[in-house]
């Protein structure tokens, strides 16, 4: 979208009622080069009205340049800069409430001492009743060191807690589910593993965020192989499941034959690592794999696929897949006729898609609306409701073709904001337990 990678404030004016004032107004802006958004009526007078301007800026400098011309404007006045990310962030955007109104002795006594003992008791005698009878059975842990963490890199673990926050939101709101970021001020992996293993009971699931590659697979692997809950480390089977769904409805956009065709993934991080294994495993063919890095070529090697570079990727691909972080990484020139190029890296693609569309790609799309919120929620939802020990390829691979099936026609991914679309993905994912014999929970009605 237009307004991706800009600065977004919002200016709250006083200007006179008089005819043409909000139009000259608007008109500075845009000779300055700044998009204007929103348009709100703050306060109505006689002689004045308040309005908040949404205005969109391409850096710091440059919104500097429009408040400066504002403020000169005669006939507006110019109240307040207001920030409305960091206005948004204000205390953070999660909460733990109590489900009860504790206001009376009697409820007191119920849900916490003398009664609470009773319950205690019971789970001791039979562990499995704390999924009935405590909140372990919606609570997911959000763990990550904040080595990884968007594209802003290795930030710490507390400069990662607003993103963590914003993934329990969405697991809240999309799902019902409870997700409770854990923050760990340390990048050893083995106290990483360690430390997760401990708190693992609280959980009815573990979600690694923003864990940096290599260290996230062995991370992955021994945290899952300790516990009997589902692990999965999103950057690597969330971003897969939501690329391969992309792929099926921009080939069958493209009229490409995905078992047929030749499929290069460029980057092999935490998430084309993952893709790359994903798609071997849907399809059954090698997948060619380029990175800088000689030990990301080996794992890749011996995971099935081949080893390869940009050049032969993009002179021999029919599908390209690029998640390397590296702006402009591929040339027009380098493009081929009838290629389906996805170019995944954000905020800035390894190309744009309108230049890959014009050098004579089939279909082409950036990382913008390949977004991860598209996965995650319904997955984690599934695997919880059928109480799982483990997250498997087969379900991975339900969630993907439960997304592409989801999309409207014509577009290639759905709203991630339709809470139907995530209880689709995770009946699909509960449906392919049940047919691995892995759910422990009875989900008779489950699909009604």
């Amino acid at each position: 979208m237009w307004w991706d990678g800009k600065i977004q404030r919002t200016l709250r004016c006083r200007l006179t009622q008089q005819p043409g004032d909000l139009g000259r107004l608007l008109a500075a802006i845009g000779e300055q080069g700044g998009l204007i958004g929103e348009i709100r009526i703050i306060t109505m007078g006689g002689s004045a009205m308040v309005r908040d301007v949404t205005v969109y800026a391409d850096n710091i400098a440059h919104l500097d340049r429009l408040v400066r011309l504002i403020r000169g404007l005669p006939d507006v006045e110019l109240l307040e800069v207001r920030d409305e990310v960091l206005e948004m962030h204000q205390g953070g955007k999660i909460a733990i409430r109590s489900r009860y109104d504790i206001s009376s002795l009697s409820t007191l006594r119920l849900v916490y001492t003398p009664g609470v003992a009773e319950v205690s008791l019971k789970i001791k005698d039979n562990p499995a009743l704390a999924r009935r009878f405590t909140s372990i059975r919606h609570l997911v842990a959000i763990v990550t060191d904040g080595t990884a963490v968007l594209g802003l890199g290795d930030i710490g673990p507390l400069a990662a807690m607003p993103v963590m926050e914003g993934k329990a939101s969405l697991l809240e709101t999309l799902t019902g589910l409870s997700g409770m970021p854990i923050l760990l001020n340390t990048k050893d992996p083995e106290e990483i593993i360690r430390t997760v293993i401990h708190i693992s009971p609280t959980f009815s699931a573990i979600q690694l965020e923003d864990i940096s590659s290599p260290r996230c697979f062995e991370i992955e692997r021994r945290i899952q192989e300790a516990v009997d809950i589902p692990v999965m480390h999103d950057d690597q089977h969330g971003t897969a499941v939501v690329v391969t769904a992309t792929l099926l409805n921009a080939a069958k956009s493209a009229g490409v034959n995905l078992r047929a065709a030749k499929i290069g993934v460029i980057g092999l991080g935490a998430a084309g690592f993952a893709l790359s294994r994903m798609l071997m495993f849907y399809f059954g063919s090698p997948v060619l794999g380029a990175d800088i890095d000689p030990s990301a070529l080996e794992r890749l090697r011996q995971a099935g696929g081949t080893p390869s570079d940009l050049k032969a990727i993009m002179g021999a691909a029919d599908v390209v897949i690029a998640t390397t972080g590296v702006p402009g990484l591929i040339k027009k020139e380098m493009v081929r006729k009838g290629q389906i190029i996805l170019a995944l890296s954000n905020p800035n693609a390894e190309i744009e898609p309108g230049a890959a569309m014009e050098a004579g790609a089939a279909f082409a799309a950036d990382g913008k609306s390949v977004n991860n919120v598209l996965g995650f929620p319904g997955i984690f939802r599934g695997a919880v409701d059928a109480n799982v020990p483990r997250i498997t390829r087969e379900m991975l691979i339900a969630a993907a073709e439960a997304i592409a099936g989801f999309a409207p026609p014509g577009e290639i991914v759905p709203n991630p904001l339709d809470k139907n679309l995530h209880k689709t993905v995770a009946r699909a994912v509960a449906r392919v337990a049940i047919e691995q014999g892995l759910n422990r929970d009875d989900l008779s009605g489950y699909f009604d």
